[in-house]
């Protein structure tokens, strides 16, 4: 079996490195979380950047200009990402692309090259939802005459002020969700101010009596499961990138850094935490692209399980990996890792944003329980 990665996906993620290479963590020095500290807007220079290096594009198929990859290379893309914070909706605005690559059929199709371009931004209205109450949406789409109408609330929405439109999940009455692609400044549409964990502006998205024709609404069976499972690998490859930046940042600094007259990286009790940090983030790693892996090629498990299992323990793994990275990093620096002058802050407040995102450890626990209560055989 051939774990490498393809000549495309390695392209993507070197052209992604270059394309970060530049990119400070955002918000340092900062003042504290507080509504505007670090920015109102996404980094649109940043964003450009992207677009002219065509990763915005990696999911559109080739017809619509894109270089239809698939989420192995988005994970990669987004693992480059969280190394410096990248204050962008790239997962949100990939994951999108490809869900409505694969699903929005003809009706959405024209809209695949100015998403690749980058022109037309899409976040998605996801991140509160996990596999395990995925029926309890809190919008609800009921048929119109000239199509639907969306009524409800989604919270905690990223990027939503400055995106051009929002796919948000939609339960119906006879029980299916769909996915409605509503433009932000549509009538009926209200965005109130949330702020996230790590400082950044969210948004608290209400719909009044929506309305929106059936090109803008995906019915396909299986879409919404698509968007979740793509979000949740994402936010997986987030947290591997920015556990591998903190390691590396504590490791340069317990090398510099004595007491007593020699490094602390030579002190046993320091290495021995670091080791078991790397423990983490090498399972962090296989179980993300063993999950990514199933997502992509959709191929069955030898334990029968369903691609779903893969990604919850994949989530499991990132979110209490990356929060015992960032709090080994934070023990290891001392007072200075608290210092607002120097980013490890920063890293530590996205660590626990990604960390609850779609779901903490215990919500994919229960989830990945359910699988196998479903699937007995798969126990042994």
């Amino acid at each position: 079996m051939d774990f490498t990665f393809t000549e495309e996906q390695q392209a993507a993620a070197e052209a992604a490195r270059a394309v970060f290479a530049g990119v400070k963590p955002d918000g340092v020095p900062s003042p504290a979380l507080v509504p505007g500290a670090v920015a109102d807007d996404f980094d649109r220079p940043l964003w450009s950047r992207l677009a002219r290096a065509g990763l915005l594009s990696l999911p559109v198929p080739p017809e619509h200009g894109g270089a239809g990859l698939g989420p192995l290379a988005l994970c990669l893309v987004l693992r480059e990402a969280g190394k410096v914070l990248a204050r962008v909706p790239l997962l949100e605005h990939t994951a999108a692309a490809l869900t409505l690559s694969e699903h929005g059929g003809v009706a959405m199709s024209h809209l695949l090259p100015a998403i690749g371009r980058g022109e037309l931004v899409v976040t998605t209205a996801a991140h509160g939802r996990t596999g395990h109450d995925a029926a309890e949406q809190a919008v609800t789409a009921r048929p119109a005459e000239a199509g639907w109408l969306l009524d409800g609330t989604q919270t905690a929405v990223p990027w939503a002020h400055g995106a051009d439109r929002v796919l948000l999940p939609a339960h119906t009455a006879d029980g299916r969700t769909v996915l409605a692609l509503v433009p932000r400044d549509r009538p009926g549409v209200d965005l109130a101010d949330q702020v996230s964990t790590n400082g950044e502006r969210y948004a608290r998205l209400t719909l009044d009596s929506v309305p929106a024709d059936d090109a803008e609404v995906i019915t396909a069976e299986g879409a919404w499961e698509r968007l979740r499972a793509l979000l949740t690998c994402g936010t997986c490859a987030l947290a591997l990138g920015l556990g591998e930046a903190v390691a590396q940042m504590t490791g340069a600094y317990t090398s510099k850094r004595e007491q007593f007259g020699f490094p602390l990286a030579t002190f046993q009790a320091v290495a021995v935490q670091a080791a078991d940090r790397y423990i983490d983030l090498r399972v962090m790693e296989a179980t993300l692209w063993q999950a990514a892996w199933r997502v992509e090629s959709g191929a069955a498990g030898c334990d029968a399980l369903p691609p779903a299992a893969d990604i919850a323990v994949a989530k499991v793994w990132a979110s209490e990996g990356v929060r015992r990275v960032v709090q080994t990093a934070q023990h290891l620096h001392g007072g200075f890792g608290a210092d607002t002058d120097y980013p490890l802050h920063r890293y530590h407040a996205w660590a626990k944003q990604l960390e609850l995102s779609l779901g903490p450890a215990a919500a994919h626990e229960e989830a990945l329980g359910d699988l196998l209560a479903a699937h007995p055989s798969a126990e042994t």
